[in-house]
């Protein structure tokens, strides 16, 4: 019986070529190669000994590609159990010492998440990926992200990157936030916000 499961390959660094799975489509929306390979171009350097937070994390795809590349710390944030699972066993892939998983509600569990950061004196880049608001149930999905955003102590962000649907408009300023740079990807776009 063929497997239909997805898998993917970490692109770069330490572990390049291991292979990720990947939830159901029907749950999660892995990120596009190129919009990958965009990402990491343009932070490839910076993020080497980085703490990167991983919001709506599906299969940590993203994260663990950060981790290959050189980020001491990644955060995960995912609330669907069945994801959360999948995840897991990507994490074991890797080096799971470098790595926390919040289950949960994203939008509950950020708070808890600062202040470890703040603890710590850290800052860190949040990837930020939510789930389409196409999608049933998630039509407020991208006010609550902004108010989320809105909400980040700056002391705590050294990078926000927001992908997006491409019909959506970031405004220029989310709290003490500005729109550093935009890269559009067909129905996806990537958002770089940054304080002054």
């Amino acid at each position: 019986m063929k497997s239909n499961l997805i898998t993917k390959k970490i692109v770069s660094g330490k572990f390049k070529n291991k292979t990720i799975k990947l939830p159901s489509k029907t749950t999660t929306r892995s990120s596009k190669a190129i919009v990958l390979e965009s990402f990491f171009n343009t932070v490839q350097f910076e993020i080497i000994d980085a703490t990167f937070v991983e919001l709506f994390s599906g299969s940590g795809s993203i994260g663990l590609e950060a981790l290959s590349r050189g980020a001491a710390k990644i955060i995960f944030m995912e609330k669907n159990s069945e994801v959360l699972k999948v995840l897991r066993e990507n994490i074991a892939q890797t080096d799971p010492s470098s790595c926390e998983v919040y289950s949960g509600d994203t939008f509950s569990n950020i708070s808890t998440v600062v202040k470890g950061l703040e603890k710590k004196n850290h800052k860190a880049y949040f990837y930020i990926d939510p789930p389409f608001s196409i999608r049933d149930g998630m039509e407020e999905i991208y006010d609550k992200m902004i108010s989320l955003i809105a909400s980040l102590p700056k002391e705590c962000v050294k990078l926000i990157i927001i992908e997006h649907m491409s019909t959506l408009i970031i405004r220029d300023e989310i709290g003490p936030f500005s729109v550093k740079k935009v890269k559009k990807f067909g129905n996806t776009t990537l958002t770089y916000l940054q304080s002054e």
